[in-house]
């Protein structure tokens, strides 16, 4: 068997050949790198440094999913769930009509002058319209206490809150206990003392 020699005409069509192949392993290489898009025309986000494990600094806290909110006191006031994060707390909802409510008004302030500095209690009033529940505060003497309204109802929902009363019980890694009903003195104590276990 013979072999011929390539011809004037087939030559220049296998080195055009090669020469797209190599352009087009190039292409390939070039769409895989960080921060590429995959050849479709999308971008990846580019490449972000993760958590710090070095010892030399901490990563910021993320805010537990219950205490991502921002909403107003019943005074106006800016308030953020977040600022709740790291610290145990106990989240009272009541509604301004309520007179179950009402009348567990003064054991509620009671236990949170008792826990002052251990846990912070927070009424967080729906149900309602604010002036109203500027008036059961008034009505109840718990000024004293930070209270949030809850107009649209989310806070109540991201706490599983389904009526009134209630409480939840936020450990300070924003996990919590969601009790719906009254609760005297002593079970708020015991509960108290449960989630400020440890911290």
């Amino acid at each position: 068997m013979t072999t011929e020699p390539l011809s004037d005409r087939r030559l220049p069509m296998i080195l055009a050949a090669v020469a797209t192949s190599a352009t087009l392993g190039l292409t390939a290489c070039a769409a895989t790198e960080p921060g590429q898009g995959a050849g479709d025309g999308s971008a990846e986000a580019p490449d972000t440094p993760g958590p710090d494990t070095s010892g030399s600094g901490t990563a910021p806290e993320e805010t537990p999913d219950a205490l991502a909110f921002d909403t107003r006191t019943v005074d106006g006031d800016g308030f953020s769930g977040a600022s709740l994060a790291g610290e145990p707390a106990v989240l009272w909802f009541w509604a301004p009509w309520c007179t179950v409510c009402r009348g567990e008004a003064a054991g509620v302030l009671e236990a949170a002058e008792r826990h002052s500095g251990d846990v912070e209690f927070i009424g967080v009033a729906g149900l309602g319209e604010v002036d109203a529940m500027r008036g059961f505060v008034s009505d109840t003497g718990t000024g004293e206490m930070t209270h949030l309204a809850d107009e649209d109802g989310s806070i109540w929902s991201g706490f599983g809150v389904a009526s009134q009363p209630a409480f939840a019980f936020v450990d300070a890694d924003g996990t919590f206990e969601t009790v719906q009903g009254t609760l005297t003195g002593d079970d708020l104590d015991a509960r108290v003392a449960a989630v400020t276990e440890g911290s």
